[in-house]
């Protein structure tokens, strides 16, 4: 039993690694009081080892989604739950691994392929809580745009293992070497990705008009109008955010002619965020609408990833008369788009990601290889603003400060209420705007027309890590084998 009370404390801890505390450092230490737990679980039953994970995992993941009670208490509690289910098999596999030799290596491996597993499945997965996202403002960072975030997410639970090692062995070298991974990271390079001419971008907060969900039909629409109107310099682009037009600018005449003229006024192309009709009646695309003065273009850039019982309801004919509230909040299924996107605005590449988007590698990854030159987010978080201190738009704002250093680009972010702003490939703030009011940020932002080692080798890395988690499981099972026939 102690052993569960400490993985639940250790657990807890966690959690505040990320927004709003972001301890630095903090996760590394406590993954390494976990490690430590799990190798007192050698010979323990299997129930134990995972009601061990289970412990931490709902200690963990509890206080980190908290802001899923935005959606429902009900929603915050089914993923919890499954995320914890996660994490306790990726302790089983770890109770094997921490008794291969070299163990924190394999074990590392084995935490790092956990999340890239419950970051894809069931569904689209959860790609949130990942070691790699506390990585942001530590001397880790630097790695991210070396080894991309999964091989990261490695590198700290390899520091976590070694801690443990120096500790428990006393081991002057795994110390040597826990210390010289965060050494080496702040003396990696980051920055632009060969960087190239420049262009003088404007993200539009509109605001939300009261609670979520709750204001009239076209109100988004007007005030996102209002505060593009009040812009007063030169600008090459303006973005607006997920959901920045409540009507559908490809198909209602005013809410086109209104981005058009202005459009015309500013001299630029605007990138506007909406809701279109999708092939049925019951469906509909999460799109990114390109307008300029001569009205919508027809290529559109569809959200990949959109949330299930947030944007999307599964099995809605056996849940539909469960839980009425899916057929009144969410009346049409939004259909995910296929591929990543990259539009060119006055000729600058920006490649596009709809609010969780960006969390995963995929989407990010996909639109650096089709030559996107700058990274735009269009999020709307209004629920998860309207709830708490907006601890969801904090978490996501880090996620897109760290994929700036991962890709060596720009990265503008357009949110409803917040958080907006636009961060530099060296993760730094340039502008942000105050949440929950009407602002425009604007920077003038370089285009990045060169790669950098993690989006060209990081999907590659990740395959590495699969393998190396499978053999590190393999190898502690044997030496658990071994020992056990002697």
């Amino acid at each position: 039993m102690r052993h569960v009370l400490a993985a639940a404390l250790l657990g807890a801890a966690s959690a505040a690694a990320f927004e709003p505390l972001a301890v630095p450092g903090l996760m590394v230490l406590t993954l390494a009081g976990f490690l430590a737990v799990v190798r007192t679980l050698r010979d323990a039953p299997v129930r134990w080892v995972l009601a061990t994970g289970l412990a931490f995992g709902l200690a963990f993941m509890g206080p980190l989604i908290w802001w899923m009670n935005a959606v429902d208490p009900w929603a915050w509690v089914a993923l919890v739950l499954i995320e914890a289910l996660f994490i306790a098999g990726i302790t089983w596999v770890l109770r094997a691994a921490v008794c291969a030799p070299f163990w924190p290596v394999w074990a590392a491996a084995v935490w790092a392929a956990g999340e890239q597993v419950r970051g894809a499945v069931p569904l689209s997965g959860f790609p949130w809580g990942r070691l790699s996202h506390t990585a942001i403002d530590t001397p880790l960072e630097g790695w991210v745009r070396l080894v991309a975030l999964p091989a990261t997410s490695w590198l700290m639970a390899l520091v976590a293992g070694l801690l443990v090692v120096a500790v428990t062995d006393r081991r002057l070298v795994a110390l040597a070497a826990a210390i010289a991974i965060p050494a080496i990271g702040l003396a990696l390079p980051v920055g632009i990705a060969d960087g190239g001419e420049e262009r003088t971008v404007a993200v539009v907060q509109g605001n939300t008009p009261g609670p979520f969900l709750q204001w009239p039909r076209a109100e988004i629409f007007r005030l996102h109008v209002k505060e593009t109107e009040r812009i007063d310099r030169p600008v090459d682009v303006v973005i607006w955010p997920e959901n920045g037009s409540d009507l559908d600018v490809t198909e209602n005449a005013f809410a086109r002619d209104e981005v058009v003229a202005l459009s015309k006024r500013l001299g630029a192309p605007i990138l506007v965020g909406a809701i279109l009709n999708g092939p049925t009646d019951d469906t509909a695309y999460n799109a990114s609408v390109l307008v300029d003065e001569n009205g919508p273009r027809e290529d559109v850039y569809l959200k990949q990833y959109p949330v299930p019982y947030g944007e999307y309801v599964p099995f809605r004919e056996q849940l539909g008369s469960l839980v009425p509230r899916f057929d009144r909040d969410i009346p049409r299924d939004i259909v995910a788009g296929d591929e990543p996107g990259v539009m060119t605005l006055d000729g600058l590449s920006i490649g596009l990601t709809i609010c969780w988007d960006i969390a995963y590698d995929g989407a990010v990854h996909g639109a650096v290889d089709l030559g996107a030159e700058v990274l735009a987010v269009q999020t709307s978080n209004a629920s998860f603003m309207d709830f708490g201190r907006g601890v969801q738009p904090q978490q996501q704002w880090a996620i897109s400060r760290l994929r700036a250093i991962e890709t060596g680009r720009w990265v503008t972010v357009a949110s409803t209420n917040g958080i907006t702003g636009i961060v530099d490939p060296q993760g730094r703030v340039e502008g942000r705007a105050d949440a929950k009011e009407p602002a425009t940020v604007i920077a003038r932002v370089q285009a990045a027309h060169g790669t950098t080692p993690a989006t060209t080798w990081g999907d590659r890395w990740a395959v590495v890590i699969y393998v190396m988690s499978v053999a590190g499981w393999a190898l502690g099972k044997w030496k658990l084998r071994a020992e056990r026939r002697t």
